[in-house]
C-alpha cells in the first residue's frame, strides 16, 4: 500500500513539474551568426539563426537575403532536451549563402514571431587580390576556347573543380546560357595539382556550346554543392553540423560575343563556321581502271574543326548514266584536341558499272565560313574520270560491219542482200514449133524449181516453240537452282548466260546485265535484279539475308512466254 501511494506522488510530481516548466517556456531569443569572415568572391558561408522555441519551419523570411546573397540552400531542425525537470527547446536554420558582389556587405536583421536577430557585417574579397591571406578549400576556374564567335559556332567551355578539404559528398551543376545549346563531351577526368603550395584534387568538365542567337550572350557557370568534414568542436551536441559542413562554391560568370552571319555568305549555301573543313577520298581497289559488273567502293571523308558531329552535312554523290550508286550509311566521330572539338563524318559509296567505257564523277563541293581569315570558301573534291573496261569472265558483244558482212558467202548471222537468180536472157530470131515446145518446157521447170525453194525457205524460218526447247537448259536449272538457294553472287552471274539461251540460235548474244534488263523489257525482272544489286553493293547495316522467291518466280514466267527478239537492236558498249 505504501509503494502504490509513493508511486502515485512520483507521478503527481512529474506531472506538475511538466506543466509549469511548459507553462513557463515561449520564444524570447533570436540569435544569428556565421562560420567565417571575410569570405572570398563566389565563396558560401553559412548563416546559422537559432530560437529559443519550437516554432515553425516556415516562421523564418529569408526573402531580405536576396538583395546581396544567393540562397543556396536551407536545412532547418529542432531540439528538445531536459536537465532537471527543466525543459528546454531549440530551432535552428543554417542557410548557405553565396554573395553577389565584393565589398562589405550586410545580413539584414531577420524576424521570427516579433522577435529580430541581430545585423551582420560581411567583407567580401575578390579571388587572388592581396588582402585574400587565406587559400580557399574549394573553388571553381572556368574557360572558353573562343570569346568572339560567329552563330552556330562551337566553342569549348573547360569547367575545373579544385577540392583541398576531405569531401564527404558533393554535386557539380551544369552551365546554363539563353540561346544556345550546351552538351558535355566525355567524361570527367581526374587529376592531383599543388597551388601556391596547396595540394588539390583536380576535376574537370569540358562542354560543347553552340550559340543558336547573336549578341552580347552571359554564361552562367556551374554550381558545387557538397558537404566537407570539419573537426567537431560539440560531441555531445546536436549532430551533424559538428562534424560536417555544408559548402557551395559558384564559378565566374562569362561573356560570350556571338556575331550573326556575314552578308557576304551565300545564301544557297548551308551556314558551317569552322576553323578548317577538308574533303579526303579512297579508292578501293585503288587502281584507277575498273571492271564492269565489279563494285568500286569510294570513301569520302569529311573533316570540320570547331563543328558538332550533328552540325556535319550530308555528302551527295552523283554519278552518270550506266552507273548505279549506293550510299552506305555514314560513320560519325569526334575528338576533343587542344581545346578544340574535330568532327569527322565518314561515308563509303558503292559504284557498279553496267556498261564499259569512260566515266566522269562530278565534283562534290561543300561550303563553308573560315573563322579564322572570316572569308567564304569551298571545299572540293574535283571532277574524276574512271576508266570501265569490258569483264573478261563474261562474254562480250561482237560488232559486226554490215559491208564485210554481205561479202561473206558462209556468213549466216544477218545476210545483207536477199538471195536472187541472175539467168541469162533468151533470144529468138525466128519461131519455130520446137522453140515453142523447148520454151514451154524450160518456164514449167523453172516454176517447179521456184516452188520448190518457196516451200523448203518457209520451213527453215519456222520458229521452234519456246516451250519444246528454250524452257528447258542446263543454264536455266542453274539459276533456278542458285534462287532456291538464296545465293544472290552465283544468281547475278547466271542470268545473262540463261537470256542468252532463249536468244534464237545464229543472232547476236548479250554480255551484261543492263543488255539483258533491256532485251526482257519487264518491270518485274528490273526490280528483282535492282533488289540484288542492292543486296550485294548497298547498306550491309541489316543482316537479314537475301530471298530469291521473287526473281524465281519472275524468271520461270520469262522462261515460259521466252522472248520477243529483234536482232535489230543494237547494243552500245560505250555510255550515251
Amino acid at each position: 500500500m505504501v509503494k502504490i501511494i509513493l508511486k502515485l506522488v512520483a507521478i503527481s510530481f512529474l506531472v506538475v513539474s511538466s506543466s509549469l516548466s511548459n507553462y513557463a517556456f515561449a520564444l524570447s531569443k533570436v540569435t544569428a551568426s556565421i562560420d567565417t569572415n571575410p569570405v572570398m568572391s563566389n565563396e558560401s558561408i553559412v548563416l546559422t539563426v537559432t530560437a529559443d522555441d519550437s516554432v515553425e519551419r516556415d516562421a523564418l523570411d529569408t526573402s531580405p537575403l536576396a538583395t546581396n546573397f544567393i540562397v543556396a540552400r536551407t536545412e532547418v531542425s529542432s531540439q528538445t532536451s531536459m536537465v532537471n525537470f527543466k525543459t528546454s527547446r531549440t530551432t535552428r536554420w543554417q542557410i548557405v549563402l553565396i554573395p553577389r558582389k565584393t565589398g562589405k556587405l550586410t545580413i539584414p536583421e531577420l524576424t521570427i514571431d516579433g522577435h529580430h536577430s541581430q545585423a551582420i557585417s560581411v567583407n567580401v574579397i575578390e579571388q587572388g587580390s592581396q588582402s585574400a591571406t587565406k587559400q580557399q578549400d574549394i573553388f571553381i576556374s572556368t574557360e572558353l576556347s573562343a570569346n568572339d564567335v560567329y552563330v552556330q559556332q562551337l566553342v569549348t567551355l573547360t569547367v575545373k573543380l579544385h577540392v583541398g578539404v576531405q569531401l564527404q559528398r558533393g554535386s557539380l551543376s551544369e552551365p546554363t546560357l539563353d540561346g544556345a545549346t550546351i552538351v558535355q563531351i566525355g567524361k570527367d577526368q581526374e587529376s592531383d595539382g599543388i597551388i601556391n603550395g596547396k595540394r588539390y584534387r583536380i576535376i574537370e568538365r569540358t562542354y560543347a556550346i553552340t550559340p543558336e542567337q547573336s549578341g552580347e550572350l552571359t554564361l552562367d557557370s556551374p554550381m558545387f554543392s557538397g558537404e566537407v568534414m570539419v573537426q567537431s568542436r560539440r560531441r555531445s551536441g546536436f549532430l551533424s553540423f559538428g562534424e560536417t559542413k555544408p559548402v557551395n562554391v559558384l564559378g565566374k560568370k562569362l561573356s560570350l560575343n556571338v556575331r550573326p552571319i556575314p552578308d557576304s555568305y551565300s545564301t544557297g549555301d548551308n551556314w558551317l563556321p569552322s576553323e578548317l573543313l577538308t574533303l579526303h577520298q579512297e579508292w578501293q581497289p585503288s587502281s584507277s581502271e575498273f571492271k564492269v559488273g565489279e563494285p568500286i567502293t569510294r570513301t569520302i571523308t569529311l573533316t570540320a574543326s570547331g563543328l558538332a558531329k550533328a552540325q556535319l552535312p550530308n555528302i551527295i554523290m552523283t554519278a552518270p548514266t550506266g552507273i548505279k550508286v549506293y550510299p552506305d550509311q555514314a560513320e560519325l566521330h569526334s575528338n576533343l584536341s587542344k581545346e578544340r572539338l574535330v568532327s569527322q563524318k565518314k561515308q563509303n559509296f558503292a559504284l557498279v558499272a553496267s556498261q564499259a567505257g569512260d566515266y566522269i564523277l562530278p565534283k562534290i563541293t561543300i561550303a563553308w565560313w573560315n573563322t579564322v581569315t572570316n572569308k567564304y570558301q569551298q571545299a572540293v573534291l574535283p571532277e574524276q574520270t574512271i576508266t570501265v573496261l569490258p569483264n573478261p569472265d563474261s562474254k562480250q558483244v561482237s560488232t559486226l560491219n554490215e559491208d564485210n558482212l554481205s561479202q561473206s558467202p558462209n556468213n549466216t548471222l544477218v545476210p545483207s542482200t536477199p538471195l536472187t537468180t541472175t539467168e541469162q536472157p533468151i533470144i529468138i530470131q525466128q519461131a519455130s514449133a520446137l522453140q515453142w515446145l523447148f520454151l514451154a518446157l524450160w518456164l514449167l521447170t523453172l516454176m517447179a524449181w521456184l516452188i520448190h525453194v518457196i516451200v523448203l525457205k518457209r520451213g527453215s524460218i519456222k520458229k521452234p516453240k519456246p516451250s519444246s526447247q528454250a524452257s528447258v537448259n542446263n543454264k536455266y536449272l542453274a539459276l533456278m537452282a542458285a534462287c532456291k538457294q538464296n545465293n544472290a553472287e552465283q544468281v547475278l552471274s547466271l542470268l545473262v548466260p540463261w537470256v542468252n539461251s532463249l536468244v534464237p540460235q545464229g543472232s547476236t548474244e548479250i554480255s551484261t546485265l543492263s543488255e539483258a534488263i533491256t532485251l526482257i523489257d519487264n518491270e518485274a525482272f528490273t526490280t528483282a535484279i535492282d533488289n540484288v544489286q542492292r543486296y550485294l553493293y548497298g547498306n550491309k547495316t541489316t543482316d537479314k539475308a537475301w530471298q530469291g522467291k521473287s526473281l524465281l518466280a519472275v524468271v520461270q514466267s520469262i522462261n515460259h512466254a521466252g522472248i520477243k527478239y529483234d536482232d535489230s537492236i543494237k547494243f552500245t558498249l560505250n555510255p550515251s
